[in-house]
């Protein structure tokens, strides 16, 4: 809650998307003001300029009006991976530091892409739809989706070889999949795979990047996970370079794929499924990407996880601390 009584020493931070408990309670044993009580957006101009750090998720906006607005700001913290959101250039000329976590959310955001892909692959988002209705025809349903196909021998493509990346590749290896990665930067990995976690044993990978062609090509999954760029990524010209019946996965960003040209794949059977966490014009997709059956849906929950929350808490509660000196 806002109070008006803090000491006029104190450090005071507007988590305005929230923050985990364990990440709160370690700012304030710290000696910080924690408020968590959300500002609209449009009130944060007023509002803002009382605190010292903000602490956002992907909801609230920090844009150049709103640093310009704020002299006494010294942190912008983001709860996550991207930064699309805040003017973080612009914020760091003005000498304002900007942190994200891009570690804390990988494993969450990569166990969900194989949520997607075996919900796809086993029918499972459409038989939850079928079965769900008055008096189902079970055994007609039992026949329809018993044509599903394991994951085990495909060959999946990671588009965005960083944290998350190199995560689902962990994954799928241990599925037995084989793993084809395009990334604009990361050259090669080396991937700790750690078995047992009671026990001392792992496996190192090292993986080699390959060219987006053919990633495009050879792939009978393909997983984004890159930022969001001015235009799509993936769109017909490329969908028209992919296997016929590949099946494509976005956690990433909205605007990754052109979505229109993603549901004419879908209608002329190039792509057999589609796992899609995040939409152009959130919170309010397209209807057609909402019901259509071949498309597994999730609302932009990649990173939310109660693990993945924790740990992002902490990892900002950690990265403000240490620049405070506390």
């Amino acid at each position: 809650m806002f109070t008006d009584n803090t000491p006029i020493n104190m450090i005071k931070i507007l988590a305005n998307d929230g923050i985990h408990p364990d990440g709160k309670l370690l700012l304030e044993e710290a000696g910080y003001q924690v408020d968590t009580q959300k500002v609209p957006q449009e009130k944060l101009l007023t509002m803002l300029p009382g605190y010292d750090i903000i602490i956002v998720r992907s909801a609230t906006k920090v844009r150049k009006e709103l640093i310009d607005a704020c002299p006494n700001l010294k942190i912008i913290a983001r709860g996550g991976v991207g930064l699309d959101n805040i003017d973080a250039e612009y914020a760091r000329e003005k000498g304002i530091q900007v942190f994200n976590t891009p570690k804390a959310p990988s494993r969450a955001v990569a166990e969900l892409v194989f949520g997607h892909m075996l919900s796809l692959v086993r029918m499972l988002n459409q038989s939850n739809r079928a079965l769900s209705k008055d008096d189902p025809d079970f055994a007609k349903l039992k026949k329809a989706y018993s044509t599903g196909i394991q994951l085990k021998d495909k060959t999946l493509g990671i588009v965005g070889f960083g944290r998350i990346g190199q995560e689902v590749a962990k994954i799928a290896i241990a599925m037995g999949m084989k793993v084809l990665a395009a990334d604009l930067v990361v050259s090669e990995a080396e991937l700790d795979i750690n078995v047992f976690k009671s026990q001392d044993v792992s496996l190192t990978v090292r993986l080699d990047t390959s060219s987006w062609e053919e990633v495009l090509r050879k792939s009978n999954f393909i997983t984004l996970h890159v930022p969001s760029g001015s235009k799509p990524l993936i769109g017909a010209a490329e969908f028209e370079k992919m296997k016929d019946g590949v099946y494509i996965i976005n956690t990433a960003r909205g605007g990754t794929i052109d979505e229109d040209a993603l549901l004419a794949a879908l209608e002329s059977g190039k792509v057999a499924g589609a796992g899609l966490d995040v939409f152009v014009g959130e919170p309010s997709p397209k209807k057609e990407l909402l019901q259509h059956p071949l498309i597994s849906v999730s609302p932009h929950i990649g990173g939310s996880t109660q693990e993945a929350q924790s740990a992002i808490g902490m990892e900002l509660a950690e990265q403000i601390m240490e620049f405070l000196g506390a």
